[in-house]
């Protein structure tokens, strides 16, 4: 699931307790007796990987070939663990906005019990008191280092939510049950770790089309599927069958090799938010900047001269507002080779650009429906195709954009390109400055683009 690794591994068992000479050796006795099937072609270790434990190819391996599979029951769920009768019961009690909370009650209970059946599972896991989530880091530090880049304000939002749901759900629950509960779980820090974890570790299966939109999607905590590391570029895709999970290879994987998961198209900041690490600029392909919906708005206001043009601008505003197109939280999402917001940042620069005519004709038809006249397809290669007023106004965004960060693209190209000052750099420092770093260049080829 990563690549200089979407979770930075260490060493070490949960809570800090004796591991045993070889973990990793309980964890595959474990395996063989929960049905874990690992593809003799593949071991589980620390050497040959990006960060902590990992798999390795011991043999080359093949596109298709299965690498391993686990089976549901060795799948850890509020259902499969041993008060999973229990959160059944009290589910109505336990409804979150995250819909975490059955899950890391289940973590809570089986973390406690030195007899767990999960504890060979547990001792292959990143010691809980040195994970590197932005929540963990100083505020003043992840301002610091993590200004324009989203990644302090989607922290702040969890940090609020994570205490909320504690103190509101998850603590009462416990107190309630102190002949499960031991009192030295009854700590926010801690859930504060647990959330990490499973925010970096666990997995959601995939929705089927007919499937009730109302049940949950809970997460799960899958066994040897979360030991592997993350690339965006990865060679393995964990399938999801009606008896078991199937890890897949993807692409050939030659002997020594390391075997990568992916979680999906995940931008550098949203590694670095829920997952503690990012991947070195120009490695992650997915990466993206976002432009918030309110600074287009901003940007647009400084063109008006007169308090009629403003009002006619907030009106606009308010339309798209109406559209679902625009929100006062939402940004506009741009990537290397496409606009990830396409129709939303489309309508907003046609609205924003549009005579007053036009705009009275389009509000009072709803935005035409369906009838696509005037529109222009919003991609990277045709921006420059654009016209002018919209190509404008974006790159007026995109500069105000660049105006959130506290330092500039030069200044941090100087430093990437500068080995041993790099190599001096925290690696909270490394981390946020390919953060920055590679968000600024998808913003400055916006503006060579709108030029």
């Amino acid at each position: 699931m990563e690549s200089h690794t979407k979770r930075r591994r260490v060493a070490g068992p949960v809570g800090g307790g004796d591991p045993g000479p070889n973990p990793v050796v309980g964890f595959l006795s474990w395996c063989r007796q929960v049905g874990l099937e690992l593809s003799p072609k593949v071991t589980v270790s620390r050497q040959g990987t990006v960060a902590g434990y990992g798999m390795v190819a011991r043999e080359d391996v093949q596109p298709g070939e299965l690498l391993f599979a686990v089976p549901r029951a060795a799948l850890l769920s509020q259902h499969t663990c041993s008060v999973g009768s229990l959160l059944e019961r009290e589910q109505g009690a336990l409804q979150s906005e995250s819909g975490w909370v059955p899950l890391l009650l289940a973590l809570l209970h089986e973390l406690q019990d030195p007899a767990s059946h999960w504890s060979p599972y547990f001792a292959l896991w990143p010691e809980l008191g040195r994970l590197e989530h932005p929540m963990f880091w100083p505020e003043e530090e992840r301002h610091r280092l993590l200004r324009g880049t989203g990644v302090p304000e989607a922290v702040e939002k969890d940090l609020a939510n994570i205490h909320k749901e504690y103190c509101s759900i998850v603590l009462p629950f416990m107190e309630a049950h102190p002949d499960l509960f031991s009192p030295r779980v009854h700590s926010l820090e801690l859930y504060h770790q647990l959330v990490a974890v499973v925010m970096a570790y666990s997995f959601q299966e995939p929705l089927e089309e007919d499937d009730d939109e109302k049940e949950p999607n809970c997460p799960l905590m899958v066994p040897a599927a979360d030991i592997l590391n993350h690339l965006a570029n990865h060679n393995a895709n964990l399938e999801y069958c009606t008896d078991c999970l199937r890890m897949v290879a993807t692409q050939p994987i030659p002997k020594g090799h390391e075997i990568f998961n992916t979680y999906g198209q995940m931008a550098n900041w949203q590694l670095l938010h829920m997952y503690g690490f990012v991947e070195p600029y120009p490695d992650n392909t997915d990466d993206t900047a976002d432009i918030q919906m309110v600074t287009v708005r901003e940007a647009a206001l400084q063109r008006t001269k007169v308090e009629a043009e403003r009002l006619c601008l907030f009106e606009r505003w308010d339309f798209l507002c109406k559209l679902e197109m625009v929100g006062e939280e939402g940004a506009f999402v741009i990537g290397w080779e496409e606009v990830l917001t396409e129709e939303e940042l489309t309508t907003t620069l046609k609205v924003l650009c549009m005579p007053a005519e036009e705009f009275r004709e389009f509000k009072d038809q709803n935005g035409w429906g369906d009838d696509k006249r005037e529109e222009k397809s919003l991609t990277i290669t045709s921006i420059p195709k654009l016209t002018a007023s919209w190509r404008q106004l974006l790159r007026d965004s995109v500069l105000l954009t660049l105006q959130t960060y506290t330092t500039d693209l030069k200044s941090e190209q100087e430093l990437l390109n500068n080995k041993e000052v790099y190599a001096q750099l925290s690696w909270r420092e490394q981390q946020a400055l390919q953060v920055r770093y590679g968000q600024k260049m998808i913003l400055h080829q916006l503006l060579k683009l709108t030029s």
